[in-house]
C-alpha cells in the first residue's frame, strides 16, 4: 500500500495512493498509519483525493485509527468524493469523523486548535 505523507507546518497530511481502499488494503493502510500515529506525529489530515471508492473494511480501519489518536491528537478527512462523503453520510460516519471539503480546510482548523 503505498501512502504519500507531508508535514505541513505540524500537520501530517497522509494521501493514500490506491484508487480503491478496499479489503485487499485495508490492513496494510491502516498498519502504515498507525506507524505514523505511534512515532509521534498527533495531527493527521487523511487526504482521499485520490482515492475513488473505499469499503467496510477501510470504514473499519478509519475507526481504529480514530481510536488510536483518542486523547493523543486529531485525526480528520478531506477531499472525499461525492460517493465516499453519502456512504459516511449513510452510515452515519460523519457524526464520528471530522470531514472537510478541501485539505487545506483541515489543515487550518487543525493549526487553528493548536
Amino acid at each position: 500500500m503505498k501512502i504519500e505523507t507531508e508535514n505541513v507546518e505540524g500537520i501530517t497530511v497522509v494521501t493514500p495512493l490506491a484508487r480503491r481502499l478496499d479489503a485487499s488494503v485495508a490492513l496494510a493502510f491502516k498498519t502504515e498509519v498507525l506507524e505514523i500515529i505511534q512515532r509521534g506525529d498527533p495531527r493527521l489530515v487523511l487526504d482521499f483525493s485520490r482515492v475513488d471508492f473505499i469499503d467496510s473494511s477501510c470504514l473499519g480501519a478509519l475507526i481504529s485509527l480514530l481510536k488510536a489518536t483518542s486523547g493523543k491528537g486529531d485525526l480528520v478527512l478531506s477531499d472525499l468524493n461525492s460517493n465516499i462523503r453519502t456512504m459516511f453520510t449513510l452510515t452515519r460516519m460523519d457524526r464520528v469523523f471530522t470531514l472537510f471539503p478541501a485539505r487545506q480546510d483541515a489543515i487550518q482548523t487543525l493549526q487553528a486548535k493548536g
